[in-house]
Formats: structure tokens, sequence, C-alpha cells
């Protein structure tokens, strides 16, 4: 899917990513292919179990090498109507539940268990109602969803809503309802963002990468803050037009001080 279908990650390139990672102290989640296995549905859907094969070889490889990793996520978008493609809340439960049982019985006996995270995508009350309900109070650490809510890239009123505070406030419902759902089930699981740059498709150059953005990016710490979401992942370090870093020179973008 998107030109990926045949990617792959070799070893050789895991480990070196892994020296890295430890030189700068970065905390890493890794998001899995939540789609190994699957038959394609009618509706742009996917359906079967998830295959976990790989995904379980990659775990023990990784834990076998003792690499510190914050969180083994499963998927990417693939929550509500998806992207791409979708998968059922009630079949992303048995494949939460799978790794959450992968990961138990590899870090078995370990001080330092990562975190199993899900799904990853973009927030639909009725969807993530029925994963949250049906993997609590444990079988989730921790309830992932992206944010995009300023719309395209290429659009020329970006600013507009940037600087409009009722387009901003227009954002609470996804951060208040997954923050109302956890409550009421009675989960250990909380919610960070977990992919949010704003405006898809790489953003917009010398808008998403320059000083007004900031008034979106600190309106959406905010916003998490006040519904007690743990963690917010920025998209992206570097890379695209809302990286925290310039692309060409590696100095810091204004949202970088955020």
């Amino acid at each position: 899917m998107f030109g990926f279908t045949e990617g792959c990650l070799p070893m050789r390139r895991w480990d070196e990513l892994n020296a890295f990672f430890q030189k700068s102290g970065a905390k890493i989640v890794f998001g899995l292919n939540a789609l190994n296995g699957r038959v394609p549905l009618q509706g742009g859907a996917m359906g079967g179990n998830w295959d976990t094969t790989n995904a379980a070889s990659f775990i023990r490889y990784t834990a076998g090498k003792g690499y510190k990793i914050h969180g083994w996520e499963l998927g990417n978008e693939l929550s509500g109507s998806g992207i791409g493609t979708k998968i059922g809340a009630a079949q992303y439960v048995k494949d939460a539940i799978a790794l959450k049982t992968t990961v138990d019985s590899v870090y078995r006996g370990s001080p330092a268990k990562p975190l199993v995270l899900a799904p990853g995508g973009f927030f639909d009350p009725a969807w993530y109602g029925e994963l949250i309900a049906k993997t609590k109070p444990d079988m989730l650490d921790v309830v992932t969803h992206h944010i995009y809510n300023l719309g395209a890239g290429v659009d020329t009123h970006l600013i507009d809503r940037i600087l409009d505070p009722k387009a901003l406030d227009g954002m609470a419902s996804p951060f208040r309802d997954l923050q109302g759902l956890l409550k009421a089930a009675g989960t250990s699981a909380v919610a960070w963002v977990g992919e949010s740059g704003g405006a898809y498709n790489s953003g917009h150059h010398l808008v998403t990468d320059a000083f007004v953005f900031s008034f979106w990016f600190l309106d959406q710490l905010g916003m998490s803050a006040k519904f007690d979401t743990k963690s917010y992942c920025r998209q992206s370090f570097i890379g695209g037009n809302y990286g925290l870093l310039n692309t060409t020179t590696f100095q810091p973008n204004p949202d970088y001080y955020r």
C-alpha cells in the first residue's frame, strides 16, 4: 500500500539505528505492520487475524540484542474509515491482545517491559469505544490517535485557520471524548497523540515550519494538558515542511523550542 508493500527493514540497518538511538538517548516507539496476513473485504476493508510471525521474530531479535524499546504500537491509521484501508474494531481488539501476549512472553522477567500501544489512527468515537471497552483493564497501556485538523498542506488558507481561535477550539472534541471513553471504561490505558503535523501531506513551507505555526502547536499542547493526554508526538523531528529541524541546514525551526 502506498508503494511500501515490498518494503523491508534489514537487521543490519536496525542495528545501526539502535546504535544511533543509544547515543541520542531517544525513547523509541516502533510501529508494527498490522496488515500482515490480512485478506481484502468488500468496501475497502481488510479482514482476518493479524499474522504475528514476522513481528514476534522482530521483537525477539530486538529484546535478544538488549535494545531498549519504549513501546510497540500496532498499525497506522486503520481505525474508523481508515486511510487507504481499514480494520474493524472487533478484529483490532483480537490483534492488540495478540501483540500484548507476544510482548509479555518475550519480555517475561524483564525489569523494563515496553508499552503496548494502539491503534495509531484518527479518532472515531464508536470504533475507539469498542477497542477500549474490550481491551480493559490492562491489555493496552496507551491508546493513540492522530491529528491533522488543519487540512491539506497545499491549502492557501492555512494561516487563517492557524490564527482563528474557533478553528483551533474545534479540535477539542477528540481529546475530550477519548478521555471520557477511557474514564468510563475503567481502563489503566492512557491517551497519547501518537502523530500530529497539523496539515497533512507534509505541511506547507513557510507556514508549518515558520513562527506562525507555533500558535497551532502551543494550542495543541495546552489542549493535551487540559484533557490529560500523557504524550504528544510531533510530526516530525526532521522531514516534510512541518519538521522541527530545517531539512537542509538542520537548524531548529521555531516549534523546536516549544
